[in-house]
């Protein structure tokens, strides 16, 4: 799941940013306020780190332009102020949780998973969907019989997002933003997105499970759960 970094010291950005693609989410950065507003308007993420003092703008206001256009991420606030009226300010105008710098960065992560948990899997760890069991703590997935299926990092942060998009269709380029986000460039082509798709929807058949990945003729893909 992609994570958008807003925060303008760039060595605690590098920091937050290592730590969670070793925990398989991609992030991207933004260092000032107008990066921040142009990346939260051309893309989706599953969460946003925002630190409140940013450069050439607040990161509060951020938070209202996210408001204003009915976008659903996360929003993680993390600011050195331990002003008791900026966090309830922040939660009031629709933030999920208040970190106080400086944090541990497991601490860290553990409040982005929980926020994710909340918005896109009703704060489950464990989600069944018909015969496959995805955990999102352990980052495993089961199919019949408690069959382990082995993914790779990308058929594994492909499935989340289909579990969590399930019967809608989702296009060939948000797979692509949401697989490789900054990195977009080196997919070159969608010849990636069908390989990972090939072998995701191989694996989960080799796990007994139906095919659940169907084509859409000219817009992308849909994860069909009859449920």
């Amino acid at each position: 799941m992609k994570i958008l970094i807003i925060e303008d010291e760039k060595e605690l950005s590098d920091s937050i940013c290592t730590y969670l693609n070793n925990e398989n989410f991609i992030c991207e950065a933004a260092y000032d306020f107008n990066t921040a507003s142009e990346k939260i308007h051309l893309y989706d993420y599953a969460c946003i780190i925002l630190d409140i003092t940013i450069p050439h703008g607040n990161g509060l206001d951020i938070l209202k332009e996210l408001k204003t256009s009915n976008k659903s991420e996360g929003i993680l606030i993390i600011s050195a102020k331990n002003s008791l009226d900026d966090k309830v300010h922040g939660l009031n105008l629709g933030a999920d949780d208040y970190l106080t710098k400086p944090f541990h960065l497991p601490e860290l992560g553990a409040r982005v998973s929980a926020i994710i948990r909340r918005k896109s899997f009703e704060g489950k760890t464990i989600i069944k969907l018909d015969c496959l069991t995805l955990n999102i703590q352990n980052k495993t997935l089961t199919g019949t019989k408690g069959v382990l299926v082995d993914l790779t990092r990308k058929e594994y942060e492909l499935l989340v997002y289909f579990f969590a998009n399930k019967n809608r269709v989702i296009t060939k380029e948000a797979i692509v933003e949401h697989l490789w986000g900054d990195d977009i460039d080196m997919a070159g082509s969608y010849d990636f997105i069908y390989t990972h798709i090939k072998n995701l929807r191989k694996k989960l058949m080799q796990a007994g499970c139906p095919d659940y990945i169907k084509a859409v003729y000219g817009m992308g893909y849909k994860f069909t759960i009859n449920q």
